[in-house]
């Protein structure tokens, strides 16, 4: 395979550099040796070491746990609520006195409130009967209906009958008595408001003007003529006349009221399809239901992944041929009475029978499909190209894909080769199926990452690519002709934000163009013919930004780990045209938060530069010495490292108890720079990124003499996973307590798609021109016999993602090798530990505390957890 290792030289001026960065600080008195260089057993503990019995800040740390942090957190970015008709957006905002709402118009460059609070308030009370106060206001479901007027609704603290439609048509007089009071419940009363913003006038509707609440299944063709769905692995489709009279029924209804109601209206289905079977349908149902809820649940409507051509003539989708993959089972064990099983298709890595993919083509006018003929490579992946849409999210129509072109008789395709190292997108003709030409046809000897182009009007496409080793965007010609490459240099294009064709400019985020961290994204312009390249945001900040119809004003919202975040309207030059937010952190710092220090390293190869942050304990003491514990996650898709402001909550936490807490970057981890960079560990899945964790930690203890490099220890999740416990086996001297959950230790058995990716797997062709593929990767228990100090695994007893096969594995290797370890199962929780992941919190950091500080404090109730509940009995 592509096996890939740290160069000698490379690992020695690393050591000569650490070694040269100890001397340094002993002869400047610094920083006591013993806390920079290995002590010996017996050897004394440096001065201020902290650890031993009751040495853990319990009270700290339960101050400062995950599911206390939330309460001191208000508003941190604005999220835009941009208005139809107008240039204008709305959006709420919470600080320490209550939550207001404003509404901005970027061309007059204005910002107001939308209430005044306590005339509302008290408007409010009146109308109702209910008392309430300007910080306290009880509106919700905000929705504009015009620029200038707004609708919303409050909840009265009195309780209303409500009479249910009984589903029977022909009673007598004592079965219609009978009926009104079964049909009949109460629930509280609501009311309904009209609001005009530019006089602040309230009116009280007589009745509610439900919006639209368009049901999960539906697939509404963009004239509203028809709604196509899938039901037992074919297609159907009703009239938009019978969907009509569906969301009347589901009006002002939500969840599974408005289900229930919706699909007892009686309409006319037209069946589409009539040879789908299970496995190879029309549709996917995914994965997440047991097998008893699959069988319940068989007979209703599902949605079809659908993509409607502009005319409505046509619709094309992805036919996922799954027969004979193998299947996955879990065992749902809790809250059920008795143990039900879950089964499921799964790909995995280096499988001949595999998910093969077919794009079809239906006509509506003739009520025929047609597959795609493309000529495939064997196992490739298929995908309809779609358009970029506009929402406004107060608009209640139906959310749909539309293709990428306006022609209903062409459709734009996507296709990977297996191993990804080829991409084609090409055009079919929609009425044949036949290959028409291939516009873009890119090549690499390692996985390529993908986006969705965009056609311009006059047929040119806006391709990204990674092609020259940094991701850039390319414009192509209709028939297939590079006209240029917009973009160029040792920076990566992370999106595209919008096109004005009318000025000739795209806008774009990127980083790493600038000075500083290559992590943070800025926004730019650059003309269509790759002219004018602009940095619109300049500053030492990380940027998230939601553009206008128009892409002519820009809603960012910027922040780094150590900054309050803060947010502004741009114009499509640059200018600031409105201030807008700073997030409130007076309750956050009044209870005694300190923000991270972020950090550079070097990697072990003394060249690449790595950026991580460290989390200290909020009654640090510089002249202690705290045990170290690095918080992980290997990518390739992304690192562990927050770089605009994060609660971190986890890591804060836990650093609390008296430890230092870092994230760092490696190689081969985040896209957001270079190719190289990021397929560093292509070929070497496990061990690519263990060396610059290693050095990360010895040169930060060559900084600080507050590190003690003898008390290292490892966490992560998932893929983080994985790496700890692959960390604790490759330097068992180094690494001495990990927390590993849900990781996929063993490749072979996590899925096709991330392992083949990210490891590779190869492509043989044979004499006779058939493929195969092979595929080996190394797995964490094969060194289970290096495992020296303490490890924890844990999963979810029904993860049907990273299944928890991989960790009963690497525990059963542990086992035969004679280790002692420890092991946790979640019972009922999925990859993420959702309900228990409070609980979680204190079994990783306990873990820590016991074997990383020495603190053997135990006891059988969690008391912190427990005193956050309220005992009502």
């Amino acid at each position: 395979m592509h096996g890939r290792t740290s160069s000698s030289p490379a690992r020695a001026r690393a050591r000569l550099h650490s070694l040269a960065a100890v001397a340094v600080v002993a002869l400047a008195g610094a920083a006591p040796l013993d806390a920079q260089m290995p002590r010996q057993p017996g050897a004394p503990r440096p001065l201020g070491w902290v650890g031993g019995p009751g040495s853990a800040n319990q009270a700290l740390a339960a101050r400062w746990a995950p599911y206390r942090v939330s309460d001191l957190i208000y508003g941190t970015t604005v999220s835009p609520r941009w208005i139809e008709g107008s240039e204008s957006f709305w959006y709420s905002w919470d600080t320490a006195e209550g939550t207001f709402w404003r509404i901005v118009d970027p061309a007059s460059g204005t910002r107001r409130d939308i209430f005044d609070r306590d005339r509302i308030a008290a408007e409010l009370t009146r109308i109702t009967g209910d008392p309430y106060e300007a910080r306290h206001l009880p509106i919700r479901s905000i929705r504009f209906i015009a620029p200038g007027t707004l609708r919303f609704e409050v909840e009265s603290s009195q309780d209303e009958e409500v009479e249910e439609d009984s589903g029977t048509d022909e009673v007598d007089e004592d079965q219609q008595e009978e009926q009104r009071r079964s049909s009949t419940r109460t629930e509280k009363k609501v009311h309904y408001f009209e609001y005009d913003v530019g006089t602040r006038t309230l009116t009280e509707l007589d009745e509610a003007d439900h919006p639209d609440n368009h049901p999960s299944w539906a697939s509404v063709s963009p004239d509203g003529a028809w709604v196509v769905f899938g039901r037992e692995h074919d297609l159907w489709m009703m009239s938009g006349d019978d969907y009509a009279r569906v969301l009347d029924a589901r009006r002002g209804k939500s969840g599974s009221e408005a289900d229930s109601l919706g699909n007892a209206v009686e309409v006319d289905e037209i069946r589409l399809t009539d040879d789908g079977v299970e496995f190879y349908g029309w549709y996917t149902e995914g994965r997440g239901d047991t097998d008893d809820e699959r069988e319940e649940s068989a007979d209703e409507r599902k949605r079809a992944p659908i993509s409607w051509s502009k005319d409505s003539r046509r619709f094309a989708l992805v036919r996922s041929d799954q027969r004979e993959v193998d299947e996955l089972w879990v065992i749902h064990s809790t809250g059920n009475d008795r143990p039900q099983l879950e089964t499921y298709k799964y790909d995995m890595p280096g499988e001949e029978n595999v998910t093969r993919n077919e794009v079809w083509v239906y006509d509506l006018e003739s009520r025929e499909a047609v597959k795609i003929d493309d000529d495939p490579w064997k196992d490739q992946s298929m995908s309809v190209l779609t358009d970029q849409q506009f929402i406004y999210p107060d608009d209640d129509s139906p959310r749909r894909s539309l293709w990428l072109g306006d022609s209903s008789d062409e459709l734009w395709l996507m296709r990977l080769s297996r191993d990804r190292h080829r991409t084609d997108v090409f055009v079919a003709d929609a009425s044949t199926g036949a290959l028409l030409r291939t516009v873009v046809a890119d090549r690499m000897n390692t996985y390529m990452e993908t986006r969705s182009p965009i056609l311009l009007e006059g047929g040119d496409l806006l391709w990204w690519s990674e092609v020259d080793g940094w991701a850039h965007l390319y414009r192509y010609a209709p028939d297939g002709t590079l006209r240029g490459q917009l973009t160029e240099g040792p920076f990566s294009v992370q999106s595209i934000v919008g096109v004005d064709e009318d000025s000739g400019t795209v806008f774009f985020t990127a980083a790493g163009r600038e000075e500083g961290d290559p992590y943070y994204q800025h926004l730019y312009r650059v003309g269509l013919d790759g002219s004018g390249l602009r940095l619109l945001n300049p500053g030492e900040f990380d940027t998230r930004v939601s553009a206008s119809e128009s892409r002519r004003f820009f809603v960012e919202s910027h922040s780094r780990v150590d900054t309050a975040p803060s947010s502004r309207v741009l114009d499509a030059e640059g200018n600031v045209v409105v201030e807008l937010e700073e997030a409130d952190f007076s309750q956050l710092l009044a209870a005694g938060y300190r923000f991270p220090e972020p950090f550079t390293v070097k990697a072990d190869d003394g060249v690449t530069d790595l950026y991580g942050v460290m989390y200290k304990p909020f009654d640090f003491d510089s002249t202690k010495v705290y045990p170290l514990v690095e918080y992980v996650y290997p990518g390739p898709q992304t690192e562990s490292v927050a770089k605009s402001f994060s609660t971190s909550s986890s890591e804060v936490g836990l650093a609390q108890f008296g430890m230092i807490v870092i994230t760092i970057g490696n190689r081969g981890g985040h896209p957001s720079r270079s190719k190289w960079y990021h397929n560093y560990g292509y070929g070497n899945l496990r061990d690519y990124g263990l060396a610059d964790k290693k050095v990360a930690a010895e040169q930060l203890a060559d900084r600080h003499p507050f590190i003690d490099l003898e008390r290292v220890g490892i966490y992560g999740h998932s893929g983080g996973g994985f790496m700890s416990t692959a960390a604790m086996l490759v330097y068992p001297d180094f690494f001495k307590v990990a927390v590993s959950s849900s990781g996929n230790h063993e490749n072979d058995v996590y899925n096709r798609w991330w392992s083949e990716t990210h490891h590779g797997v190869d492509e043989v062709t044979d004499d006779e021109g058939n493929v195969t593929f092979e595929y080996d990767i190394d797995g964490n228990s094969e060194l289970a016999a290096n495992l020296k100090g303490h490890l924890l695994l844990t999963t979810g007893d029904i993860d049907n993602n990273v299944h928890p096969a991989g960790t009963y594995r690497m525990a059963e290797a542990l086992i035969r090798a004679g280790k002692r370890f420890d092991f946790f199962l979640f019972p009922g929780q999925r990859h993420g530990y959702g309900n228990m992941s409070d609980y979680w919190f204190w079994l990783r950091a306990e873990y820590f505390v016991r074997h990383l500080l020495g603190d053997p404090h135990w006891n059988a109730d969690i008391v912190p957890l427990q005193r956050e509940r309220p005992r009502t009995r």
